[in-house]
């Protein structure tokens, strides 16, 4: 897995980065084993502040407000496009995407969750890559299989609720 961390927001000491970068690399790495993405995947992850992810929320999503993570895919799956398509892309190209974070935003749900900011962190980032691999929770029976994803993720790193 190649992955390229990049830290905009500023309220994060440079020990405390290194450390969460740790865990990121770790929680992405097992968002891919377990939700079945390729080996060498390359993934981007950026750290910014609520006024950064709201201005990419607006301008990606139409939603004029902050949110806690924002998943852009190179490759998505089309509509009624068959998995095996959709997969054989993933083969090819191991470039899945960016995750980007609000780190005020994470921060605040830890608090809110009653469970620690690096949880926090790391659930967003293995949250963001199973969307990356093509994972929603539109549909309820969608959202169960991510759910189950990320719990197992978590579990596995200590982390979980």
């Amino acid at each position: 897995m190649e992955m390229d961390i990049n830290w905009q927001e500023t309220s994060v000491s440079e020990a405390e980065q290194q450390e969460l970068c740790k865990l990121l690399r770790e929680g992405i790495s097992l968002a891919l084993d377990i939700g079945d993405g390729p080996e060498n995947a390359e993934i981007g992850l950026l750290l910014v502040d609520n006024d950064t992810i709201r201005d990419l929320n607006k301008a990606y999503r139409g939603v004029d407000a902050p949110t806690d993570v924002l998943s852009f895919a190179l490759r998505e799956k089309g509509e009624g496009e068959p998995d095996i398509l959709f997969n054989s892309v993933l083969d090819e190209d191991p470039v899945l995407g960016d995750i980007v974070i609000s780190v005020e935003r994470a921060r605040a749900q830890a608090e809110e969750f009653g469970h620690s900011f690096r949880r926090e962190m790391v659930y967003l980032a293995v949250h963001g890559v199973l969307h990356l691999l093509g994972f929603d929770h539109e549909r309820a029976e969608e959202a169960a299989i991510m759910r189950s994803k990320e719990e197992e993720v978590m579990i596995r790193l200590g982390l979980p609720r």
